[in-house]
């Protein structure tokens, strides 16, 4: 047991080391999420606040801040709480005999970095891309989903938006993606992570971008928008599930874009019941509504 208590502090103890060193510019600018973050979103804004698409949406729509909050608390907050959690269960793994070399399919490590790099998007897109499916189908995964969904207006911080829950589970399966890679992130890895960051401020920021041709691979604000329509093409529990990529959406026949005009209801059905502060939020999706 003293085992996995060590794993736990060295992880919880580990990533509170790292932001803050963050936070005190002691860690490389490539590899700085906390001022990349800010950056990209200062960035994002800035564009919404030049090139707004829904003109009468305030510079602080509504949410702003809680939005804003919710950036940092699920980029790094939570993040540092639950990191320990995984490093326990990498131990247990790995007691019974499960290793990322065990399960790699794609030993890309010999690979050229621009090729470990694509795969890399590629692949972790794809894992999260299947997940988003499944927090819309299953009703027990879709109560944790609908914080994110309960946005009423869009703007780049509503990409972090969502309920703790999420990282339980999108953080095992992208793990598990990095081990059918060979148990490791590329060594510029953080060049992807950076990119799927701006991408996912852009998909949900006040801006009319569409991207031309490459619509067909990039997802885009005004594909995303249409994911956060209060109302849904009949028969169809979402649509345009892609994260980074809408080549997923395209090539499966989940895609959806009706018209370009950005003036459509955003939530769901019943979304009025949803707590409207962060502490009630925190909890909602544990106990079923009556």
């Amino acid at each position: 047991m003293e085992i996995y208590w060590h794993a736990f502090l060295n992880g919880f103890n580990g990533t509170i080391n790292y932001t803050w060193k963050s936070i005190l510019f002691e860690v490389p600018w490539y590899k700085n999420y906390f001022w990349g973050l800010i950056v990209i979103s200062l960035l994002v804004w800035l564009l919404e606040i030049l090139f707004p698409w829904r003109k009468n949406q305030s510079i602080f729509r509504k949410d702003f801040w809680l939005d804003g909050f919710y950036m940092f608390f699920n980029f790094f907050v939570f993040a540092i709480v639950i990191q320990g959690i995984y490093n326990m269960l990498e131990i247990g793994f790995g007691q019974i005999g499960i290793s990322a070399q065990s399960l790699a399919l794609l030993p890309i490590s010999r690979w050229s970095t621009w090729s470990q790099l694509l795969i890399f998007f590629v692949l972790l897109d794809f894992v999260q891309w299947l997940t988003h499916i499944a927090l819309h189908k299953f009703s027990l995964l879709w109560r944790f989903h609908q914080v994110h969904h309960s946005v009423k207006e869009m703007g780049f911080a509503a990409h972090l938006r969502y309920h703790w829950m999420e990282n339980i589970l999108y953080k095992p399966l992208k793990t598990f993606g990095v081990m059918l890679l060979g148990g490791f992130e590329p060594e510029q890895a953080y060049i992807v992570h950076f990119v799927a960051i701006a991408i996912g401020h852009l998909n949900h920021a006040n801006i009319k971008l569409t991207y031309g041709p490459f619509k067909y691979i990039f997802n885009n604000p005004v594909m995303h928008l249409y994911h956060h329509s209060y109302v849904l093409p009949k028969g169809r529990y979402g649509v345009n599930f892609g994260i980074s990529l809408s080549l997923w959406d395209y090539l499966f026949g989940t895609n959806y874009i009706p018209e370009a005009g950005g003036k459509i209801p955003l939530g769901y059905p019943g979304d009025q019941k949803m707590p409207k502060g962060f502490w009630g939020q925190l909890v909602h999706g544990f106990l079923r509504k009556k």
